[in-house]
């Protein structure tokens, strides 16, 4: 099976390299020919694997594929630990990559519109971009495929990496430019906590391995470090915290989110792939395999539900007043990114991670079909200039409407089964923070519902608001675009159905993720559980369900009955409305702060030390120094010889005064 195992990872980086060395060669239909069919053998064989294990009692493999070096008994290794949840997360990672693969033949086919004729860089930009999005599949598939902390940082960087240049894709656009160094320089806020907790492993356990790690966990539950001074921190909890300010960053959690929403910059199918099933979700997998550590400490879990609580409603406040259709996704991204960390901070991991996988189809779904809205009307993400779509793109209408109602958690649909059990769960629980977190959580259905529906109407219902020419060229989007919107639409109404039963209250997760029995609030909930059609039944009776038909009451009475009605509401709430535009002001605080500050330091630094210390006096100084030197031994050169003989009685003068003196 490790031959498998390899196959699976290295086909997609088979892909990216052909296509990114010999595009040139080869040509767009070579390029994408080659880099989807190492992304399909990927994703065929993740299914496989994952039947394996549903089907055929397949046991856990951990093994090592190659040993780097050993340093005092630290073994450095790239391996691969492949159980039930590894299993869950190639055949998401893989299936929504496929899905994109396909999707952005019809996305970039006239990507050299986007390049200035004289740019270089707009050269074989669609087979480059293919290698980009062909690599950001290998490094997340070594991610969820580690068995050890070497390699988990490894795909860790290596994802932060190739997000920077799909991020960054069509570098002649400065907003391009600046949101993929944003995205880079936050995630390096977080990855410095992250790498500072795995410092610590190795420190202490002596050992970068998963299984050697976990096995010594309870034995040092109860050492304690010193940080500063005679304050004592638990070891568990600051290996946790540390290893969650790494989640932060790539799961965009606050006050780390706000690189996730400038990203939109990049081609929609980076915003699908990026934001869908892979790079944002790589922190709630790596809190979900590292729960062996949390379960030893409640501080750190209080503070993942506490930062995951406020991420969701805050966030989703500010996807009221989006107007550009991605942007408005994004920050539902940054709402549902909070669920499954508030998920994880209850201890119910498992739910955290369905949610993961549910949300995986529908947000994909959801990016990929605002694509097909951004094709039709030339590239216009204004959702002010858009409009009665439904009767233009009748597939891309009905499949939006699916991912909308998986997203706000209509009963039956995927996003309910898996979104109703974060709430439950966390209701149940008796971790610090979770009524807070309860509140939040719930108040969070109805602004979902409220700016999915807002979205929704503004973009496919009510007045026609785009241009007479637009309009006259409206038309549903070729094949390769909407097939992998139905593709994707069919799981976000029944996965969640399907897989709520061994997920949640199965064995699936046995022996691969570890609960305390103190913190198995899952375990309570699956003592009421009597299958999905009474779990259905009890969500139309639930607070979540009215709230989410009041957000979408809410929404069609704004948006689409008496649209007059939403500029009235927004001038008298003009101080809330004008905060959340900003942002909360993070943005600001950041630039003025940090960025401006960090550029005022290096002013002060440049023309303190650069230009005075090094420039004026080290290197200026010493000609100087050594320009007057001269100029004065030059001017005592007189050439008279009693000048000069009045200088050696001066010299044999002062050299008897210092022999008789000393």
């Amino acid at each position: 099976m490790d031959t498998l195992y390899l196959i699976i990872v290295l086909a997609p980086l088979f892909g990216a390299l052909v296509a990114g060395f010999l595009g040139g060669k080869i040509g767009r239909s070579g390029a994408h020919g080659v880099s989807i069919f190492g992304v399909g053998i990927s994703c065929v064989l993740s299914l496989y694997v994952l039947k394996r294990f549903i089907f055929d009692g397949q046991a856990v493999f951990n093994g090592t594929v190659y040993t780097w070096m050993v340093v005092e008994g630290v073994r450095f290794e790239i391996g691969f630990l492949i159980d039930r949840l590894t299993a869950l997360m190639m055949s998401v990672v893989s299936f929504v990559s496929l899905m994109v693969h396909i999707y952005t033949i019809g996305y970039m086919a006239d990507d050299e519109h986007n390049w200035p004729k004289e740019s270089l860089a707009g050269r074989n930009s669609y087979q480059r971009f293919f290698a980009y999005i062909s690599l950001f599949t290998f490094s997340m598939l070594m991610l969820v495929m580690s068995n050890n902390f070497l390699q988990l940082f490894f795909g860790w960087e290596a994802v932060g990496l190739v997000s920077y240049l799909l991020i960054g894709f069509w570098a002649a656009r400065e907003s391009a430019v600046f949101a993929n160094l944003k995205a880079f320089l936050v995630n390096r806020v977080g990855d410095f906590g992250f790498i500072l907790g795995i410092a610590l492993v190795a420190m202490y356990f002596h050992s970068l391995d998963y299984q050697t790690v976990f096995a010594q966990a309870p034995a040092l539950a109860d050492v304690s470090v010193s940080i500063w001074g005679d304050q004592q921190w638990s070891l568990m909890t600051l290996i946790g915290v540390l290893l969650f300010v790494g989640a932060m960053g790539k799961s965009a959690q606050i006050p780390l989110h706000v690189w996730l929403p400038d990203s939109m910059e990049g081609p929609t199918p980076i915003s699908a792939l990026i934001h869908a099933a892979t790079m944002v979700t790589a922190g709630i997998f790596m809190v979900a395999r590292m729960s062996p550590l949390y379960e030893l400490s409640e501080t750190a879990l209080s503070l993942v539900l506490v930062v995951g609580a406020t991420t969701a409603f805050f966030m989703g406040l500010i996807g009221l007043v989006q107007n550009d259709i991605k942007r408005v996704i994004a920050y539902s991204t940054l709402s549902q990114l909070g669920y499954m960390v508030a998920a994880l901070g209850v201890s119910a991991y498992a739910a955290g991670i369905f949610h993961l996988m549910t949300h995986a189809f529908f947000k994909a779904l959801l990016f990929l079909a605002a694509g097909s809205v951004i094709i039709a009307l030339h590239h216009d993400q204004n959702i002010r200039n858009m409009g009665g779509l439904r009767k233009y793109m009748p597939i891309t209408w009905i499949t939006f409407l699916i991912g909308t109602l998986a997203l706000i958690g209509f009963p039956g649909f995927s996003g309910f089964f898996s979104k109703d059990a974060i709430i439950e769960a966390v209701q149940l629980s008796q971790i610090s923070g979770a009524g807070y977190a309860w509140a939040l959580l719930t108040a969070g259905v109805f602004i979902t519902s409220l700016y999915s529906f807002r979205l929704y109407f503004l973009v496919f219902h009510g007045k026609e608001r785009m241009d007479e020419s637009t309009r006259h060229h409206l038309h549903e989007t070729p094949p390769v675009v909407w097939v992998p919107l139905v593709l994707l639409a069919v799981p976000s109404v029944f996965i969640g159905w399907m897989s709520i039963e061994p997920l949640l209250f199965g064995d699936w997760f046995q022996k691969v993720i570890h609960v305390e029995p103190a913190h198995d609030v899952l375990g309570h909930l699956s003592e009421h559980y009597t299958g999905q059609l009474a779990l259905i039944g009890h969500g139309l009776m639930a607070w979540p369900f009215w709230l989410a038909l009041a957000g979408f009451g809410t929404a069609w009475w704004l948006y689409l009955r008496e649209p007059r009605l939403a500029e009235r509401v927004k001038e008298k709430l003009a101080w809330p409305v004008r905060i959340l535009e900003n942002k909360y002001g993070f943005d600001a605080f950041y630039q003025t702060v940090f960025a401006a500050g960090s550029r005022g330091i290096g002013q002060i630094l440049w023309v303190a030390g650069d230009r005075v210390l090094i420039d004026g006096l080290a290197v200026n100084g010493s000609a100087h120094t050594l320009g007057w030197f001269a100029r004065w031994m030059r001017g005592i050169q007189s050439g008279y010889l009693y000048h000069y003989a009045i200088a050696m009685i001066l010299g044999l003068v002062g050299l008897l005064a210092l022999f008789v003196t000393f």
